[in-house]
């Protein structure tokens, strides 16, 4: 007599739900580990410069040193609180983001709040965007009960926890974290709604209210956290469109208040945003491709970023991102063949307008537009399309793969986007500013001068801030191309000034970077020379992170014994 005892057991072992939860427990286990386990890059150290309201004050570094330490102060928060202060410094981080910055004031006035409360150091200005990722992981669980039950829904928030580029935007200080959230809320409150058109199902008033106040409000907030939540709002009319026409007068008034609560903002701040901000950086990155090839290479890419590699696209060959990319549109393509077979069809048009129109729709304006935000920030900008993605993959889990497989199947899934997430946290690290700082500690009432061949805010502010106030430090910033004219400069100036001399070389300055290798060389040889002639090479290290800008070679020099 044969037994299913041990598939039975295994299969109760092995539940897509329990494996859901295991998911979902590891995920917030990475979170909390890793608050600060990487130090803030470029972007982050500007968004905590925005957030203590300091960006107007900032100024960039002249040709004679200056005290490192007066950068350092612009990154936290005076210690005076009173409501007479709480107001100043939002009023001037309201005129800092009009003066310049090309996206909306919630993200950083939230993170001025939470500075108040816990301070700068990373972790912590990192929890509220973590806070907000596990808040998301509980809306994501309700959409997609809603949308395909209880085993579904866990399914799909254990996606959305483990997912490799939701799981990094969930520890990084800028506002993409946020904006999945309001992405998830305003779906899920909008098929309810339609949901609640049938007449067949009845609503009380205060259900009504909270449904609708969450749409509204979700919307609101998604468009005073990234301007590019606008797609969002036409992928939701097309829903309505899809789902029910019928209605849709109603539901644009939904969606319409929504945006009437931004126009306060519109009328006042974006306008000055526009005539402000330099929105050219979108078509000025430099590619041999010609531009219809480039615009679907950008396509590819995103895909390939948000949905499989996540952040690895930081380090990895172009090549690769885009096979990565050409995988994911395989797959999704199968899916989709799975899916309509099994009669999906609805649900499978649904998904595919929450996942795919959205960057279908950045991809037509980048056209028309000869702009390239697709391609902009390694995917990030399209991180709207990510929950529309992650529920393809959970609805062709729960409705095309059979029950015996559907279990090994989501394991799967699930055990490669954690493979891929632990990966990028445990092997690559980001501790630049932080070995600049070592360097100086070793000698710490040493005068030390710091040159740095970048005058690039965001690594002045990174190196402001890892560097300790109470060492004696300046910092001498300088172009590329100018940098060892000033050297020799101060150090004829000022002999004996400096024991020690960090130079401190960018391999991504950013600003006024030099355009071949050799007139590089040169320049770096010249810089060696002034600081041989005078001081002797004690120490270099190699000092590289998650990206480019990470690039640096520090070069301890003493003086000389000599001298």
């Amino acid at each position: 007599m044969k037994t299913n005892l041990p598939s039975n057991y295994l299969k109760h072992i092995l539940s897509v739900e329990k494996l859901s939860l295991i998911a979902i427990a590891i995920a917030m286990i990475i979170r909390i580990i890793n608050l600060g386990t990487r130090e803030f890059w470029y972007d982050e150290v500007l968004s905590l410069l925005l957030s203590t309201s300091q960006n107007g004050v900032y100024k960039t570094p002249g040709d004679a040193p200056v005290i490192l330490a007066e950068y350092t102060s612009l990154l936290s928060l005076p210690k005076e609180v009173s409501l007479g202060n709480v107001l100043q410094t939002i009023t001037l981080l309201i005129k800092s983001l009009l003066g310049g910055e090309p996206h909306p004031p919630i993200f950083f006035l939230s993170q001025h709040f939470w500075l108040r409360l816990l301070g700068n150091r990373e972790a912590a200005m990192r929890s509220l965007n973590t806070l907000l990722s596990v808040v998301s992981m509980g809306g994501a669980y309700g959409l997609g009960k809603f949308f395909l039950g209880h085993r579904g829904g866990l399914f799909f928030a254990a996606l959305v926890a483990i997912s490799p580029f939701y799981l990094f935007h969930s520890l990084n200080l800028r506002m993409y974290a946020p904006l999945v959230l309001w992405v998830i809320l305003s779906t899920w409150s909008l098929l309810y709604l339609i949901e609640q058109q049938n007449p067949d199902i009845s609503q009380g008033c205060p259900s009504k209210l909270l449904w609708n106040g969450l749409l509204i409000i979700s919307i609101t907030a998604g468009l005073m956290t990234f301007y590019l939540y606008a797609y969002w709002l036409i992928v939701l009319g097309v829903l309505v469109l899809y789902l029910d026409r019928r209605h849709s007068f109603q539901h644009a008034l939904r969606l319409g208040t929504g945006v009437l609560l931004t126009i306060p903002w519109v009328l006042w701040g974006t306008i000055k945003q526009l005539h402000n901000a330099d929105l050219d950086r979108f078509g000025k990155a430099k590619s041999t491709l010609p531009p219809l090839l480039r615009h679907l290479r950008d396509f590819t890419n995103t895909l390939g970023t948000d949905i499989l590699i996540g952040d690895w696209a930081t380090s990895l060959d172009p090549i690769i991102i885009t096979l990565s990319g050409c995988l994911v549109i395989l797959v999704f393509v199968g899916f989709s063949i799975h899916l309509w077979k099994q009669n999906e069809k609805q649900k499978l048009g649904t998904v595919l307008i929450l996942g795919i129109l959205p960057i279908l729709l950045g991809l037509v304006v980048d056209i028309f537009t000869k702009k390239f935000t697709l391609g902009f920030g390694f995917g990030r900008t399209f991180i709207i399309m990510l929950p529309g993605c992650l529920l393809l993959i959970a609805l062709w889990v729960e409705k095309a793969v059979s029950k015996q497989w559907c279990p090994l199947v989501a394991g799967g899934i699930l055990l490669m986007y954690l493979t891929i997430s632990i990966g990028d946290l445990s092997l690559r690290h980001r501790s630049v500013f932080r070995s600049v700082a070592e360097l100086i500690a070793k000698d710490v009432n040493k005068p030390t001068l710091i040159a740095m061949n970048s005058k690039a805010w965001g690594h002045v502010n990174r190196l402001a801030y890892y560097i300790p106030t109470d060492y004696p430090v300046m910092l001498l910033s300088h172009y590329p191309g100018d940098l060892a004219t000033h050297l020799e400069k101060v150090i004829k100036e000022e002999p004996g000034r400096y024991a020690r001399i960090i130079w401190l070389n960018s391999g991504d300055p950013l600003w006024s970077p030099l355009k071949t290798e050799t007139e590089i060389k040169r320049k770096e040889q010249k810089t060696e020379q002034i600081l041989s002639s005078e001081f002797q090479l004690k120490e270099t290290k190699n000092l590289s992170g998650t990206m480019k800008l990470d690039e640096f070679t520090a070069k301890l020099y003493t003086v000389s014994s000599k001298n």
